[in-house]
């Protein structure tokens, strides 16, 4: 099954359609499978009241709140309608993340083929039963969580009607430090789960990203933008254009070179077989009727003659012509 990639647009078009059907197109050419948006009410998703991360204040106005900050970034339920029928027309599938139960009734109206749950709602009860009733397969980020949290979650959703379930490791901090990825909890989820795994991917390069795909990730999820330098919460830990496409394809070179694990000689070695192999050949002038001992024999190149594995075997034979030096030898 080859590896599901989401180019995560996230609120990187800043509030702008324009800037969003530009990042369906990149997206598309860069060969991602899916570009995922985020919709939103931002007074049903924070309070008046609620300060901004402080990631998200080195990035933006720091005279604002959290919720001027998402007003700014939202996208009507209109445009969202006009992007869906955009990505159809560019063939690329259109996810979006629901924030509030009003964006989830209206993202089901678009009929997405799955939901996109984020770590920031894996403690929210209502949110969960509400999606995990439509039946849809989920996928669903584990940032900021405890392997107690992630099972309670999936309990909760398999009760509700969802048996579809993808986990992505994560981490809830943009952009995320090296030290703190820990790339082998994707696998202990696995194992504590036993459910398919991916990873959702906030460090600044791509090479985590890679190295999860290597590690057994079927989906991987990447924020990018068209200009790091825009202003906005998540433009400093979102891949350009250039550098999205450099991660799909290095992903989906990673996921031929992984193979289907069988040990076997690869088709394009097989021809490299008898020049690079040994075999059993005469290290001097021998006379017929000789008998082959250690001082008249020597393993050499090419190994299209009797393989140095049976070096013991023909110790000890005679031999049936005369043999020249570097002569390979029959019995």
């Amino acid at each position: 099954m080859s590896v599901f990639i989401i180019a995560e647009a996230g609120v990187n078009h800043n509030g702008s359609i324009d800037i969003a059907k530009e990042m369906v197109d990149n997206a598309k050419e860069a060969g991602a499978d899916c570009i995922k948006f985020q919709t939103f009410i931002a007074e049903n998703l924070v309070s008046k009241n609620a300060e901004k991360a402080e990631y998200q204040k080195k990035q933006t106005d720091s005279n604002e709140n959290q919720l001027d900050m998402l007003k700014k970034l939202e996208l009507s339920f209109d445009e969202f309608i006009e992007l869906n029928e955009y990505c159809k027309h560019k063939n690329i599938e259109f996810l979006s993340t629901a924030f509030d139960l009003d964006s989830i009734d209206f993202l089901m109206k678009l009929d997405m083929k799955r939901w996109k749950i984020p770590s920031g709602e894996i403690t929210n009860l209502p949110y969960l039963i509400k999606i995990a009733k439509t039946g849809k397969p989920i996928i669903l980020s584990t940032g900021m969580s405890t392997m107690d949290e992630i099972k309670e979650t999936v309990k909760v959703l398999k009760e509700n009607g969802c048996g579809n379930i993808t986990l992505l490791h994560c981490t809830t901090e943009y952009p995320t430090p090296y030290k703190n990825v820990n790339l082998r909890a994707m696998n202990t989820i696995q194992d504590e789960t036993k459910m398919p795994i991916g990873y959702s991917d906030h460090t600044k390069g791509i090479e985590v990203s890679i190295a999860a795909v290597a590690m057994g990730a079927i989906v991987i999820e990447k924020h990018f933008t068209m200009d790091k330098n825009m202003e906005g919460p998540d433009h400093k830990a979102s891949l350009e254009p250039n550098e999205l496409k450099a991660m799909v394809k290095a992903i989906r070179n990673i996921e031929l070179a992984l193979g289907n694990g069988v040990k076997i000689p690869a088709e394009s070695e097989i021809k490299n077989m008898k020049i690079t192999r040994k075999s059993i050949m005469a290290s001097n002038c021998i006379n017929k009727g000789e008998v082959f001992t250690e001082e008249n024999l020597t393993v050499k190149r090419p190994g299209n003659g009797i393989s140095s594995m049976m070096w013991f075997e023909v110790l000890g034979q005679t031999a049936i012509k005369n043999f020249k030096e570097d002569e390979l030898i029959e019995l």
